[in-house]
């Protein structure tokens, strides 16, 4: 039995927005009824400012997708187009404190349902249709495009990751090989990037932490910081040193790394980089807090 937060009962129970938008002028529609999920998005744009003034939707699925798709009108309502294209899966399923592993792909078809209703606004085409030879999954009709956005998005690892996700592969597994061949394919991609980028090896600095300045300190602290910054860049973030008092190191997260679970394991594994290269005991924290601290 799957964990739910309050907020994804509550969504359920008494979900908001849960029609219709009358004289809606963007519509949005993914998934099927014959895989079992199915949404349709209703929001009515203001024509010259491109803010979403009312949304709705209209959903077949499990509670986690009505609360998804509850969440998902609540945030957007309020932000132009441009704003709402910024709302990643990650944002609804947080917006709800979390959606059990198994219902992410509730989160992730709120997410295509809007960039469906906002292609259908600018008259563009949007389509998950398949290219012939891309389908990956047949029991849900995913293909690989589909599958590679999400993993690279949301830094997924492994095959159950992505039947979590996308539901690909949970239907009679015949297709977890390509699956695995994907996976392989964007991780080696990573890897190669990764060692073009990892600056050259620079020379060291005497190691003995008396004899260190407090400039100097800063500097080997901007290389170790340099030296991640790569791998956090690939997966949408980033990270740079905003100050150093002696004690504590003061960074600021960007991007998908400002709000992301994952930020204080970041934090973590910097802190502990550059601990080792200074030889003494350093915090680092995100620089928001010294201005909360002032």
């Amino acid at each position: 039995m799957w964990e739910y937060s309050d907020k994804v009962k509550e969504h359920f129970f008494n979900p908001r927005n849960a029609a219709a938008v009358d004289a809606a002028n963007a519509v949005g529609d993914v998934g099927s009824l014959s895989c079992g999920d199915a949404l349709r998005l209703t929001l009515k744009v203001d024509p010259n400012t491109e803010v979403i003034l009312d949304a709705g939707f209209q959903t077949f699925g499990c509670g986690s997708a009505i609360a998804s798709s509850s969440a998902l009108t609540e945030i957007i309502k309020g932000k132009t187009l441009e704003q709402a294209l910024q709302v990643s899966n990650q944002d609804i399923a947080d917006y709800l404190d979390g959606l059990p592993p198994e219902k992410m792909h509730c989160s992730v078809m709120g997410r295509e349902a809007l960039e469906a209703a906002v292609a259908n606004y600018r008259g563009e085409v949007w389509s998950d249709d398949h290219e012939e030879g891309d389908l990956v999954c047949k029991c849900f009709g995913i293909d690989s495009a589909m599958i590679e956005k999400t993993v690279t998005e949301n830094k997924l690892q492994t095959v159950q990751d992505v039947i979590n996700f996308t539901k690909a592969g949970g239907g009679c597994s015949s297709c977890h090989e390509k699956i695995e061949d994907i996976l392989e394919t964007l991780n080696s991609k990573r890897e190669k990037v990764l060692a073009k980028q990892v600056p050259a090896p620079q020379e060291q600095e005497t190691p003995a932490t008396g004899t260190l300045t407090i400039l100097q300190k800063i500097r080997r602290i901007e290389r170790v910081i340099d030296s991640i910054r790569p791998q956090v860049q690939i997966d949408g973030g980033d990270i740079q040193l905003v100050d150093f008092d002696g004690s504590t190191v003061f960074v600021s997260l960007t991007g998908a790394c400002s709000n992301c679970q994952m930020a204080s394991a970041t934090l973590g594994g910097v802190q502990q980089r550059i601990m080792e290269d200074l030889g003494e005991f350093i915090r680092v924290v995100p620089a928001t807090k010294a201005a909360a601290g002032a």
